[in-house]
């Protein structure tokens, strides 16, 4: 019976006692002619009325021609009995009619029933629905999903073969288990999936469901705790009678660090629901017998809170890493979410995925889908090149601000602030290529300077960091030189956090301190020491603390005084750049080219016809690198207007 025949049901009953409830309370009907008070009293003194029956001021009664009537007295008549009695009528007292039990039941029940109602409906309301009724908050929210329900399958998972082939063998055992019983393996019940946001991990969970056949329960970790103590527990308990009911199946817990965070943390005591939910987990997950045929894969991108307990073996004891893909896996990622895509013949997905690095996958799924809203835009039938690298531009440097009207001084300082960068960027050794410079507002920028990295860094070099440094100052030492020390702005705040950071990191985490060493200085969370009175909190001298802030000092005047030379030493350059970027408001690689190269600007070209919005040909990776992604350091992007904390990819 399914939810909307219980309801008609519940509401059915319902209706019924209500309906012999006002049934009891409503006076019996009677039959007979309804007289006023007047005639009445008139068919008395004629002597026509042979029987009445008094309720109240209801009269009932029976007439010697042998019809019945009823009236009503309008207000208590004193004269009235001794009238009835003069004139032979026989009178008749009825007493007041007593309410039958349910009645009395219901009256002095009202009260109570009324809160236990609107109880029962904020119950509802805070459980979200769902066709439960209130007192089922403790059953199970996960959702399941039939072996024919489930449509995912390794094929629609792309750059994330290492993964792929390591759930492979859960596949083979959740079609044949006894094919591993035989030998007296056991495959791991618990999996748990490692990796950033929007990597494939809720899909390659469902994929291993697809590709087995299997039913697919599915349920977030925020779905386990509620406000009541134990309903967690309680829920944990029920969804795995349901997959025991169900199995061989696959449990998905997306975002497990929910609940399974590290107890003793001081947090809630004993009887915190969070814990009571994870201890219910433990047991459950201790429960499983070799047979049973239940796989719980649980997703986190929060690995490192996670309690022990939870990552023992006969727990979670395999993880999977979904990392970031390479250049390869973004190729084809793309392939996969442009199935659905109608494509111009000048579309090239290798193209995409080398101008795209530190994407995930549901980045690149955003990159196509915005490419098609702008083929949409632009009423056309296949969506080309140019819509990608429109649809590219406007995720990775911000959607254009074309209504923010900007006076000619602001762009002039905006341009001479991003060809600062953007030359000494490109002067810089072990430096990303420049891709774009744009001094069109986008985002929360007025001006962008774009890298593209010719290969996806798995690390950093010193060179590289120091270099990374020498750039991020050369907007503001642009400035400098051509309005003076007075006029620079406040452009180039967000460029100084940055350098700084990466200045600080290179001292006190990284080792590239030749006086302090290769030692740490920061603690878990990345918190430098700095100062006096964190150095004390920190157990650290004052002597250290002041030798951590001079060699921060020292790192970032070294590369400010090296940004400054080469931009003196093309000054001629800088004019020439700014000039291009005030005529065209956005310059690429091949202008690029030869402005360094100081030769006229060529004009900008469509996409498709000379490959010019893509990166240039020295900065193209080859066919057969393999590259890995960094995910922690990010292509640097200028912000002329506030400091974002948005990372570029």
């Amino acid at each position: 019976m399914n939810d909307m025949a219980k309801n008609l049901i519940l509401w059915l009953v319902i209706a019924v006692v209500l309906m012999s409830i006002f049934q009891s309370f409503s006076p019996g009907k009677t039959s007979g002619q309804q007289l006023d008070y007047s005639t009445f009293i008139h068919d008395v003194n004629k002597n026509q009325i042979q029987e009445v029956h008094i309720n109240g001021q209801s009269i009932n009664g029976l007439k010697k021609s042998g019809d019945r009537f009823t009236t009503t007295v309008p207000m208590h008549d004193p004269q009235l009995l001794d009238d009835l009695l003069n004139n032979n009528v026989r009178v008749v007292g009825v007493p007041p009619a007593e309410p039958s039990l349910l009645t009395s039941i219901f009256i002095s029940w009202f009260p109570m029933l009324l809160l236990i109602g609107v109880w029962i409906f904020f119950m509802r309301q805070m459980q979200g629905g769902g066709g439960k009724g209130a007192m089922s908050f403790g059953k199970s929210k996960a959702r399941l999903m039939g072996e024919d329900q489930v449509n995912t399958t390794f094929a629609d998972v792309a750059g994330c073969d290492e993964a792929k082939e390591e759930v492979g063998e859960l596949v083979d055992y959740l079609r044949d288990p006894s094919r591993f019983q035989k030998l007296g393996g056991r495959i791991p019940t618990g999996i748990l999936m490692v990796g950033p946001p929007g990597t494939g991990k809720t899909l390659l969970a469902k994929a291993i469901a697809g590709e087995a056949k299997v039913p697919f329960f599915t349920i977030s970790g925020s779905d386990f705790v509620e406000m009541f103590v134990g309903v967690g527990a309680s829920r944990v308990r029920d969804m795995f009678e349901q997959a025991k009911k169900s199995a061989p199946c696959i449990v998905f817990i997306d975002e497990i660090d929910a609940v399974g965070r590290q107890r003793g943390a001081g947090l809630g005591g004993g009887h915190d629901e969070r814990e009571q939910t994870l201890n219910q987990m433990l047991v459950e997950m201790d429960g499983f017998e070799g047979n049973e045929g239940i796989i719980v894969i649980a997703a986190t991108n929060r690995p490192d809170v996670l309690d022990p307990a939870l990552l023992r073996p006969g727990r979670f004891d395999r993880q999977v890493v979904v990392g970031l893909p390479d250049v390869r896996g973004r190729e084809h990622i793309l392939k996969v979410h442009m199935r659905k895509v109608p494509l111009g013949d000048n579309v090239e997905p290798a193209v995409i995925a080398r101008g795209t690095p530190g994407f995930s996958g549901a980045d690149l799924a955003n990159l196509v889908n915005e490419a098609a809203l702008f083929a949409a835009r632009g009423n056309k039938r296949v969506v080309a090149m140019e819509e990608f690298e429109k649809a590219k531009d406007k995720i990775m440097m911000g959607a254009e601000r074309k209504s923010m009207v900007m006076t000619e001084d602001q762009k002039e300082a905006t341009a001479y602030h991003e060809a600062g960068h953007a030359i000494v960027g490109r002067l810089m050794p072990d430096h990303d290529p420049v891709y774009k410079v744009s001094i069109i507002p986008r985002g929360r920028a007025l001006g962008v300077t774009m890298y593209l990295p010719e290969q996806d860094r798995v690390s950093h070099s010193k060179q590289y960091l120091e270099s990374m440094i020498s750039s991020l100052y050369g907007g503001r030492i642009a400035e400098e030189l051509i309005y003076g020390a007075e006029k620079v702005s406040t452009g180039a705040s967000n460029d100084i956090e940055r350098a700084t950071d990466i200045a600080r990191k290179m001292v006190t985490q990284w080792g590239f301190s030749e006086k302090l060493g290769p030692l740490l200085y920061a603690d878990e969370e990345g918190e430098v020491f700095l100062g006096r009175s964190a150095a004390k909190s920190k157990h650290m001298s004052d002597e250290t603390a002041h030798l951590i802030d001079a060699e921060i000092k020292e790192l970032a005047d070294r590369n400010y005084q090296r940004a400054l030379k080469i931009l003196e030493d093309n000054r001629d350059i800088l004019q020439t750049m700014k000039d291009a970027l005030m005529k065209y408001e956005t310059i690429d690689a091949k202008q690029l080219d030869d402005l360094m190269a100081r030769r006229e600007v060529r004009q900008p070209e469509e996409w498709g016809r000379d490959d010019s919005n893509g990166p240039s040909s020295e900065t193209k990776p080859d066919a057969d690198d393999e590259p890995k992604q960094e995910s922690e350091s990010q292509p640097p992007k200028d912000n002329l207007d506030e400091p974002s904390d948005v990372p570029v990819k």
